[in-house]
This record gives structure tokens, sequence and C-alpha cells, in this order.
């Protein structure tokens, strides 16, 4: 009984430290290694009561090696470089194709005054709509690719955008902008949103949208925020992190917050919207907030630039 308990935590550990994603079902699988890791526990747990002393170092090696990847998005890490410059305040949308309220997300910007808004699975009629509401009031400047079903995205600014080459993998768009401010010169922005891995197959079109985002790591600074479909535990969203990015929820102490779904699967939850910012970027706040309609949590995350 000790084995069968713990070996499968033994296995998640390894293959989530080998450095090697297989495809579906693991890469789905994995964005629950918060969950493992917790399960891990108790299966050490068990291998302590039955006193299975093999069993207990095996269990005792995995609970370690996934307490040890999950853990730190709880703790903050004092907000990362002691960056001077202006605010960037920088919110996050999936509207889960065009169906989020539009009132209470141009509400959520007139309250929160970002400077950034990437918006995910815009509709043309849900363009519309938060245009109707004033969203252009509040955020004149934009670089908006409305799509039918999910592949829209957009940027919003306060300060003016230049459009920059969308990210296109199958039917998922990520629509890109540069961003002219006033203080701190370029910024290139991108509204994430790769493919979504939920069965066979998808894993390619997801891991190509994400490995075509721009690095970080010297020119410009840069921003990604949105629905990455991932969480930090996917290869290529650690690969972006090791690339010159800080998660903004990780960096805050508030990494384990789930962000999908809103209003289903009860406590069990993952974190797969995202804002990561520049490595020379300070994080000063992070929020997982509400929005009717859909089924993702925005994201809200205040920044410091250099």
């Amino acid at each position: 009984m000790s084995w069968a308990a713990v070996t499968p935590f033994a296995v998640w550990a390894a293959i989530r430290w080998s450095g090697f994603e297989p495809d579906w079902p693991w890469v789905p699988a994995v964005a629950f290694t918060p969950y493992a890791a917790a399960a891990a526990v108790l299966a050490l747990g068990l291998a302590l009561l039955l006193r299975r002393r093999a069993a207990v170092l095996v269990a005792l090696a995995a609970a370690v090696a996934l307490g040890v990847a999950v853990l730190p998005r709880a703790l903050p890490d004092g907000g990362g470089p002691a960056a001077k410059g202006p605010e960037l305040r920088v919110l996050a949308a999936n509207l889960m194709v065009g169906m989020a309220d539009p009132a209470r997300l141009v509400a959520l910007v007139e309250e929160l005054k970002p400077d950034v808004l990437a918006l995910q699975e815009l509709t043309p009629k849900a363009l519309d709509r938060l245009e109707g509401e004033g969203l252009r009031d509040l955020l004149p400047h934009a670089v908006t690719r409305p799509l039918p079903g999910v592949g829209g995205s957009a940027v919003y600014a306060r300060h003016p955008l230049t459009p920059g080459q969308a990210i296109q993998y199958g039917p998922f768009g990520q629509a890109r902008a540069f961003l002219a401010h006033p203080h701190a010169g370029r910024i290139e922005v991108v509204s994430v949103h790769p493919c979504a891995p939920k069965r066979y197959g998808r894993a390619p079109c997801w891991r190509q949208g994400l490995e075509a985002l721009p690095r970080g790591g010297g020119g410009p600074l840069r921003l990604l925020a949105g629905d990455f479909n991932a969480t930090l535990d996917h290869l290529p969203v650690r690969d972006l992190l090791a690339d010159g990015y800080r998660d903004a929820a990780d960096a805050a102490g508030h990494g384990l917050r789930a962000t999908w779904p809103q209003g289903g699967w009860g406590p069990f939850g993952v974190t797969i919207d995202h804002v990561l910012a520049d490595e020379r970027m300070g994080v000063t706040d992070f929020r997982v907030l509400s929005l009717g309609g859909t089924d993702h949590r925005p994201v809200f995350a205040t920044l410091r630039l250099p």
C-alpha cells in the first residue's frame, strides 16, 4: 500500500525536475503540481505510519522536490530590483469568447486605472460593447484583433501604441504592441493566449505559441500579460522566466492564487493567467480579481519601471 501511494508522486517530481516535458496528458496534468505537492506530504505520512523505511525515503524526496518547486510562490521576494522609475499598472482579462460583462470590465478599468489592458478571446461584438461602455475614453490607444471564437486579442493603453506583428498559431492569436511611455521609452507588450492543450494533438500548437513570445534579458523593456494556458510548472513558462522575466504573482507571494476556472471545481483551480514583467522591473502589487460572464479571473499588477 505504501508504494502504491508513494510512487506516483516520485514519478511526478522526477518528471517535473527533469527538464523534459512529455505531451498530453502530462501537459494538462502538470498544472496541478501544487495539489500533487500537498498529496505527496500525505503519502509521506502514510509511509511513516506503515513504517516502510525505503518508501519513507522516496516519499520524503518527492515531497521535498515538489515543495521546493511550489512553496516559494507563496512567499514575497521583496519586489525584485530596486527600480525607481514610474509605476506601470497592468490589467489582463480573458473574456471567454466575448461573454464577459463589459460594464464590469470598464468599471474595473475606471477603478484600477491601468496603464495597459491586455484582452483575450475578444470578439467583434465584445469590442463594440466595450467601446460602447466607454473603454476608449479611459484607454484611448489600442491595437485590436477581434475575431469570432477564441482567437481575438487586444492591447489597450493610456499612452500611444504602435502595432507589432501578432503571434498566431492555430486559432489562437496574440496581439503585440509597442507602448511609448513618456518616462521610460518603448515597452513591448504582448496579450498572451496560446492554444489550450486540452486534448491530444494540441500541445505542439500550445508550445509554439509560448516559444514564439519575445525573450527578455536586454533591449527594450518587455511585458507579457494574459491567459498563458500554462502555470509556472510548465517548461515553456519556466524557460521564459529564465530568459529575463519575473512572474508578478510569484514576486508578490500570490503565485498559488488560482485564476481558472472562475466559479468551478471548488478549491481545485489552476494558475494560468499571468503578468510576466521584464526582470528589470520591480513588482509592488498583484491581485486576482473577479469578472462576471467569464471562466477566468482577471489579474492586475503594479510594476515599477527602471
